[in-house]
């Protein structure tokens, strides 16, 4: 899943990046207002965390230009207000939660699987498509009852696979929401065809069926059809 971090503070910045890639998130990430709207108006995000106070403007600011656009990302506002107007006014302005610093990164990390879970999930933390089941709590994956072990990233591209089941994904698109640290380096997609390879012949050792279908010259779509 691909988060967007808007935060100035250089120290408290690491350390989520470190922490959320640790736990399997592509993460991207914005240190002022003008960069941060560059970044909503170009990419879609599973969640962005966002700080409100911001070096060139206010990251209300970017919460109300996300709305006004439609996004659909998630926003987990951070900031050393306690104030409640503070809450009431970010989150009647459309966040989904707010978080007060300091705090826990595994606290972070638990809500921002939250609003991933509710906004792509319905709430569940079991997701499925025909054999295959995900624990997204304990990030595992069965087959036919039967564990599978994946790298983060194949576990990531299965569950986005399945969150657009039945679509065809262009490899840009995934590129974009799983690589991203990689956008710029080339146009080559070889290493995405490995990871589908790698994550098809995981799948099938234990019985899968081949649900991964090449579109030529486009991308890949996971169908039972």
């Amino acid at each position: 899943m691909k988060l967007l971090i808007i935060e100035d503070e250089p120290e408290l910045l690491s350390g989520m990046l470190a922490y959320l890639r640790q736990e399997n998130y592509t993460c991207d990430f914005a240190t002022g207002y003008q960069e941060a709207i560059v970044k909503t108006e170009s990419w879609d995000y599973d969640c962005i965390i966002l700080d409100i106070t911001l070096p060139d403007g206010s990251g209300l600011q970017v919460l109300q230009e996300l709305k006004k656009n439609h996004k659909s990302d998630g926003v987990i506002i951070i900031s050393a207000r306690n104030s409640i107007d503070d809450r009431i006014h970010g989150l009647t302005l459309g966040a989904d939660d707010y978080l007060v610093k300091p705090f826990h990164l595994s606290e972070l990390t638990a809500r921002v699987a939250a609003i991933i879970r509710r906004k792509m999930y319905a709430g569940n933390n079991i997701v499925s498509f025909q054999e295959i089941v995900i624990d997204t709590t304990a990030n595992e994956v069965c087959v036919n009852d039967k564990p599978v072990e994946l790298t983060g990233k194949e576990y990531q591209l299965l569950l986005y696979l399945i969150a657009n089941k039945q679509k065809v994904i262009p490899k840009n698109a995934l590129m974009a929401h799983l690589w991203i640290e990689e956008m710029g380096f080339g146009e080559s997609f070889d290493f995405i065809y490995t990871h589908i390879k790698n994550l098809r012949k995981k799948l099938q050792q234990q019985g899968c069926k081949d649900y991964i279908k090449s579109v030529y010259g486009i991308g890949y779509k996971l169908t039972d059809k």
